[in-house]
Formats: C-alpha cells, sequence, structure tokens
C-alpha cells in the first residue's frame, strides 16, 4: 500500500504493549513505519488520542498514504472527558477510478514517488500543534519524550522542582520527525535524555539527525536506553524518569521513606491474597484442559499440547493445569501441529494436540488445518467454541450471526467447515468431563490425519448475563474429607475455580454464591462425592 498509494484516508492504529501486561511479547511496532516510509504520530494522552486519529486521516488523504498510530496500554486505558467535535460528513461516493488502477509496477517508480511523499509529510509535521517544548530557552538537560513518555517525564521533572533546569520536548510526530524542531533545541542544551517505551526508536533516529548536521549543533553527551540511562526493556513510570534525572542533575531526592514499600506490600499481602491469572468461574475452558489433563495421563505418552492466544492461553497456566506448552500469534497452535505431526519419521512418539478458539479459528486456523491436511499430518486439534471472542471484548466473529453493525448475519457453521477440509470431526460438551475424556483418548489413539475435537459451551460470561444457572451447586459437609482428603483439596487447590472456596474455621470446602456459575463441573471431579449439583 506504501507504493501503490490510497486514495481515501487509511489510518493503521496498532497498541503496543510495554512490560507485556496482556501480551506474550512487547514489540515496538513504530518499525514498521520507518521501514515502509509511512507517517508516524503519537498521541500522549486520550485527548490526542481523539485528536490526532482525525488529523491521521486528513493527512492520510492529502499524502496518499496509510498514517500509522502508535498506542501503548497506558495511554488505551486512560480513560477521562473527552472534547468531541463535529462529525465531518462525507462530500464523496465509494467509487474507484479503474482508469488509475492502484499498482506498485514498475516498483521503481513507485518508490521514488514514496520518497517524495515522505519528504512531503515531513513539511506537514514540522507544524504539526501536537509537538511542543516546555522549558527554559537554554536548559542545562533536555528531555525528549513521545506518547506515554511525556507524562510519565512532566511528573519527574515537576517532582523534583527542576522545570527551570529542564526542557521538556514533546515529539508527537515521531516519523519523519520534525527536524528544524529537533535541531533547534538541540543546539540549547548539552545533555539530552531521551524517554520512550519500548525499544531506543526516538533516540536512535535523534542521532541519526544529529550525525547529519553535528558540524552546526555542536557535542552532545546522549543519555537513553544505548548506555543504560533508561531501562531497555519493560515500562517506563514517574519512578524511573526520577531516578534517571537525578543521577544526571545531582538531586537528591525521596518521594517517601526507604521503608514505606516494603511495609505497605507487607500490609498489603496481608489483606489481599496473592492470585495468579485464571479461568472464570463457569468457564468451559477449565474443565477442556481437565478433560486434557486426564486423557493425557491415561495416554501415558507424554503429549504436546501447542496454543496460541486466547482465553484459552491460560492453558499454561496452573488454572489451566499447565497443559499448554507454546503460545505464540493466533492461530501458531494449529501451525506448529502442522509440522510436530509429521515428525513420526524421525521418531516423535507423543501424540500432538492444538488448541484454539472459535474466533481464533475463522481468523487465523484454516489456513493451517488447510496445510496440515495436504501435508499428511497428524494431530488433534481441539477447537474451543464458547460462541464469543471473550478476552477482547466480545466482537463478533463469523459464528455468533450478528456484524460488528449489528446485523443479523449466517453463521458459518465450523463442523461442516472442518470436515469440508476432510478432517475427522466429532463435538462434545466440555462440561461433560467423561465424554469428554473418552473422544479425547479415541482421537489419541488414531495417528493418521487430523482430527477435530469442537468442544461446544457458551462463554460463562455471556450466560452470566442471562442470569441462568445449569445447576444449583452445593458441598454436603458431612461427606467432604476436608484436609484428609486423599487428594489435597482437590476442588479449590487444583480445580481453582472462583466459585469454590476453603472454610478454614470447618475444615471444608464451600461454594461462593455470588460468584458461582452453576456449571456443575467441581461435582464431578469431586473424589468424595461432596459437591452434589440439582437442575437449577
Amino acid at each position: 500500500l506504501n507504493l501503490s498509494g490510497t486514495q481515501g484516508g487509511l489510518v493503521v492504529v496498532v497498541a503496543d504493549d510495554p512490560g507485556g501486561i496482556s501480551s506474550t511479547n512487547e514489540e515496538d511496532s513504530r518499525i514498521f513505519a520507518k521501514i515502509g516510509d509511512l507517517p508516524l504520530l503519537e498521541p500522549a494522552t486520550f485527548q490526542e488520542a481523539k485528536d490526532m486519529t482525525r488529523w491521521a486521516f486528513s493527512l492520510s488523504e492529502d499524502l496518499g498514504l496509510p498514517v500509522m498510530i502508535r498506542s501503548v496500554t497506558r495511554v488505551s486505558h486512560a480513560r477521562g472527558n473527552v472534547r468531541l467535535d463535529a462529525l465531518p460528513r462525507p462530500q464523496t461516493k465509494a467509487r474507484f477510478d479503474i482508469s488509475r488502477p492502484r499498482l506498485a509496477f514498475p516498483p521503481l517508480p513507485s518508490h521514488k514517488a514514496l520518497h517524495q511523499k515522505l519528504e512531503r509529510a515531513g513539511t506537514l509535521v514540522a507544524t504539526s500543534p501536537y509537538n511542543s517544548y516546555r522549558g527554559p530557552e537554554k536548559p542545562e538537560l533536555l528531555l525528549v519524550t513521545s506518547g506515554s513518555g511525556w507524562m510519565y517525564s512532566l511528573e519527574a521533572v515537576m517532582n523534583l522542582g527542576a522545570l527551570d533546569r529542564v526542557g521538556l520536548l514533546k515529539l508527537s510526530t515521531t516519523w519523519p520527525l520534525p527536524a528544524a524542531l529537533v535541531l533547534k533545541h538541540l543546539k540549547q542544551a548539552e545533555t539530552i535524555l531521551f524517554v520512550e517505551e519500548v525499544d531506543p526508536f526516538l533516540e536512535n533516529n535523534v542521532k541519526e539527525l544529529f550525525a547529519q548536521h553535528c558540524m552546526d549543533v555542536g557535542l552532545k553527551r546522549f543519555c537513553g536506553k544505548a548506555d543504560g540511562t533508561m531501562p531497555s526493556a519493560g515500562e517506563i513510570s514517574p519512578e524511573i524518569v526520577t531516578s534517571a534525572l537525578q543521577g544526571l542533575l545531582k538531586i537528591s531526592y525521596r518521594p517517601r521513606p526507604e521503608e514505606y514499600a516494603k511495609r505497605a506490600h507487607e500490609a498489603a499481602a496481608e489483606l489481599v491474597p496473592a492470585r495468579a491469572l485464571g479461568f472464570c468461574a463457569g468457564c468451559p475452558h477449565r474443565a477442556t484442559y481437565w478433560a486434557v489433563k486426564t486423557a493425557l495421563a491415561l495416554d501415558g505418552r507424554e503429549g504436546i499440547v501447542l496454543g496460541d492466544i486466547g482465553c484459552y492461553s491460560l492453558g499454561m497456566s496452573p488454572s489451566g493445569f499447565s497443559q499448554m506448552k507454546t503460545v505464540h500469534a493466533m492461530g501458531s497452535g494449529a501451525g506448529l501441529a502442522g509440522g510436530f505431526g509429521q515428525l513420526e519419521r524421525f521418531g516423535l512418539s507423543q501424540p500432538v494436540l492444538a488448541v484454539c478458539g472459535d474466533s481464533t479459528f475463522y481468523h487465523a486456523a484454516m489456513p493451517a488445518l488447510v496445510n496440515a491436511r495436504y501435508n499428511g499430518s497428524s494431530f488433534l486439534l481441539l477447537l474451543l467454541d464458547n460462541s464469543a471472542t471473550a478476552m477482547t471484548g466480545f466482537q463478533p466473529h463469523p459464528g455468533t450471526g450478528r456484524t460488528a453493525t449489528g446485523k443479523e448475519a449466517p453463521v458459518l457453521d465450523l463442523k461442516l467447515i472442518c470436515e469440508s477440509l476432510g478432517a475427522k470431526v466429532q463435538v462434545a460438551d466440555p462440561f461433560d468431563l467423561a465424554a469428554t475424556r473418552e473422544a479425547m483418548l479415541k482421537f489419541l489413539e488414531d495417528r493418521e490425519g487430523v482430527k477435530v475435537l469442537i468442544l461446544k459451551r457458551e462463554c460463562a460470561l455471556v450466560r452470566s448475563k442471562k442470569q441462568k444457572k445449569l445447576f444449583q451447586v452445593e458441598v454436603n459437609q458431612e461427606r467432604c474429607l476436608g484436609e484428609t482428603c486423599g487428594c489435597n483439596r482437590l476442588c479449590t487447590r487444583v480445580f481453582k475455580c472462583p466459585g469454590l472456596y476453603w472454610d478454614r474455621a470447618t475444615g471444608k470446602a464451600g461454594i461462593d454464591e455470588a460468584i458461582c456459575t452453576g456449571c456443575g463441573v467441581c461435582a464431578e471431579i469431586c473424589p468424595a462425592s461432596a459437591i452434589r449439583k440439582e437442575v437449577a
């Protein structure tokens, strides 16, 4: 698209996750804008996120290029009152001009035109109101920042009382850089500190600009990720920026007594129990992984479970009984299984299983299934159909019967799709642990071709909105073995459903009625049959 160009506005929004708070990595996507010669904008606040999106569309239409907006977790999750303007009304109708095909061929003229567009983008961003400077005319230290780093930096400088010593250069157009603005402020300070998340993208680009103009700008001391002044991984914070500034400015500052954090942590630990990430109460995925755990134990060949991104990623955690051994991009579980499933001729005797959700299947797993079938791979795909894209906010998908605008849509049947690809398919209810386990064992014994076990059960959060419990569940206190349970509190310690709790006063398990969704699976796993369920 960068070479062929665009007619209408096209804005690509990417939300990076510094620290990997809810991701398997903390990738910095900004480099793709530079590789593709695309304008890159970085909002620092929720208001800028809205305002710069509108400006990004104007830039895109003006340049005939996609424009990239890079947010990060803290900006994306920020809340506040956002000032809205009148929505622009489209002045044109959708039409493809067939007299001007959007082709990047031959590539050489298109590449030259792209460079010209980027040069023009540099002219446009030079006057952007979203770039700003705050501080003395000739600061002792120039702090160059972008995105979330702006608020952290401002807070740190204010806490240190150093507004008269530090200049804050906030860059919201980070590619191409507003060269004249950057050079103007580089000339005024001897020491430059870069504050950004995650990679030294801004730092490296400013250094490149400096190298081209070093004779005019003069000798400078650059501090940031490259020299270790700022951490090279993870989120930044006001405390991290404060620490860096203290060292550079020789300021003594202690926001709180040294023992405060330790004592606060100890006090909180007494009130808030340590709690790992876990499935919701009544989540069908917990039942699925319990069945996987027991089926693989009965099979006895140390089966390999490969997964990817979704609620079911928790299969790698204690909540999923640590069954999942790989977690990569959406659809990668089935893709990896397609490769692992061809290693029998190299001596691999372990059965191969892949896990993916219904939304992931539609999005990215079908090509992997086609490839596995075509190349004669052998593995079992566990397709967890909870009729929802639960992890990211219940966006509709081809199996929900609704489009993103709420219109009715045809449901694309998972079973028919898998059968059309030549897979052996069976559907089971994960809440029926015995039937699910037996279906898994049957497929594990079958060492030929691609097998798909669709585990169909509605997401617990969707079901809870309907305020309907499947079962009324209770613990028979007389039958509960308590501490003498042969499995050492199997229900609360191992199964770990949030709807179960351990009553220290009685030494027995109990049901938290406020949390329990009435799935009844705990009644299936209790070795003493102390947990009873009745149809609600």
